[in-house]
């Protein structure tokens, strides 16, 4: 840790790693941790537990006074009302590492009277530590980093998550993803919605959306990708987005673009623009299939 950073961020960059190295420890044997589900789709291990175990007793440490809202104990710890909340997902990609799939993180942050004021996303398997403090620019291992520069859509890459919940309307989904591939150099999914705004902020990607996200998934990467230069926000641009379930990031104009193309599949889209949506989805049961039928001279 360095005697530069804000006393706060040092805090959290070493909850992030003691919580990496539980993290770390469990993925040697991962077949042999204990999981559960939440819900369809949804799990949790006891490596979440212990890893936001870990996380609570450094900060609470540090901070008795501060207030703790994460993943699993939810708003149980901490002095609850006060101006310093920590935001905690203690293993983001939870899925990805059950299958010893490793994108997965540890995600810190600090809202000061609601405000994303410090940030640590930390990746284990790569030790990769991005952190970032208000006004002071964000950081991968001590280098600076800073969103892309691409304009052109067509050259772009944009990273999003796929709906997994029951409820998720997943139709709508494959509808933007449509509109978003068809324009872009590519899409990924990696599974792990904190890192992918991390790598927004590292220019690694060129914008980013989804829905469905909690605060915990999205306010340290949030504070990444505004120090880094870009922007964030709901579907249809407002910055007010951290308990919305949805968001868009990505460098200036990238996210201008995106913007564009998902602002009327937003929660808080016109009526004209939902009444869009409802006549492209009834227009999509009725069309019929032209695809071409698959022949030999296909490669197949």
């Amino acid at each position: 840790m360095s005697s530069n950073l804000h006393p706060m961020l040092n805090v959290a960059i070493k909850a992030a790693r003691a919580a990496g190295a539980i993290i770390n420890r469990a993925a040697l044997d991962v077949e042999s941790v204990r999981i559960s589900q939440k819900q369809v789709n949804d799990f949790v291990t006891e490596v979440d537990h212990a890893s936001e175990a870990a996380v609570i007793e450094t900060l609470l440490t540090a901070y008795p006074d501060h207030a703790i809202w994460a993943e699993e104990s939810g708003k149980t710890h901490g002095k609850q009302g006060s101006d310093f909340v920590w935001v905690i997902d203690p293993l983001d990609g939870t899925t990805n590492f059950i299958h010893g799939f490793p994108v997965y993180c540890v995600s810190i942050a600090l809202l000061v009277r609601g405000r994303v004021e410090q940030a640590v996303i930390y990746d284990p398997t790569r030790n990769d530590l991005f952190t970032a403090t208000r006004g002071r620019g964000a950081y991968l291992n001590e280098r600076r980093i800073r969103v892309s520069k691409r304009t052109d859509l067509r050259q772009c890459l944009i990273a999003t998550g796929f709906p997994f919940r029951p409820g998720d309307n997943f139709n709508n989904y494959l509808r933007m993803m449509a509109e978003v591939m068809q324009r872009t150099a590519g899409m990924r999914r990696p599974g792990a919605a904190a890192l992918d705004l991390a790598y927004v902020a590292a220019g690694f990607t060129d914008g980013f959306f989804e829905t469905g996200l909690s605060p915990w998934d999205v306010a340290a990467g949030s504070l990444l990708v505004t120090e880094a230069g870009g922007l964030i926000g709901n579907f249809t641009g407002e910055s007010d987005f951290l308990e919305q379930k949805e968001c868009v990031a990505g460098n200036p104009r990238v996210y201008g673009q995106l913007v564009a193309m998902l602002s009327k599949y937003s929660k808080f889209a016109s009526a004209g623009e939902k009444a869009q949506v409802r006549q492209a989805a009834a227009a999509d049961l009725v069309a019929p299939d032209t695809r071409p039928s698959a022949t030999l001279d296909d490669g197949q």
